[in-house]
């Protein structure tokens, strides 16, 4: 994928939905096969549910995310004249869209100041940066005091070594590491 391409507010938002609880490795490919089918959110609605599941197996819950991701391109087009929002907030609205991929879409692709802090409380705590967090928002704010504010393709704590060789999508091996 080519810088433009990688900044795009909605193949930015679309690769996160889809790389959630996915390897690196799976997500990659399976966002190249369904950016070839449709690259927007008008052209992903004329694809059906089945074609989009073909195009992203074999992603983990690659049906819901199918729906996930029609869903939110129905929003998108609906509410936010078929482009992605530049806010946290307003991305949040999107059913299927949490702080950590809010927090990723307005930092790689909007070019607007966001917190580093993109985090999960287990990458964090694994990373020494909070401990005393209970969710992913009250770790983001605790974050937020702690880590500059960042813009544009900012890389983020999953990016560390040691974070993304101890945190697994599915089972974190998070015990004794800090």
């Amino acid at each position: 994928m080519v810088a433009a391409e990688r900044d795009d507010p909605f193949r930015v938002l679309i690769a996160c939905l889809l790389s959630l609880r996915t390897k690196d490795e799976t997500t990659g490919p399976a966002s190249a096969r369904l950016f070839a089918l449709a690259d927007t959110p008008h052209a992903m609605l004329r694809l059906t549910p089945r074609q989009i599941e073909r195009a992203i197996f074999p992603v983990g819950f690659y049906r819901t995310k199918a729906r996930v991701i029609r869903g939110v391109c129905r929003d998108l087009i609906d509410r936010f004249g078929g482009q992605v929002p530049d806010e946290i907030d307003a991305l949040l609205t999107l059913k299927g869209v949490g702080r950590k991929t809010a927090n990723l879409v307005v930092t790689r692709a909007s070019r607007s100041p966001a917190s580093a802090s993109t985090c999960t409380c287990t990458a964090s705590r694994i990373a020494g940066v909070t401990s005393r967090a209970r969710n992913p928002e009250e770790t983001e704010m605790a974050l937020r005091g702690r880590l500059p504010a960042v813009t544009g393709s900012a890389t983020t704590i999953f990016s560390w070594p040691s974070v993304r060789t101890s945190c697994q999508p599915l089972s974190p091996k998070c015990s004794g590491v800090r």
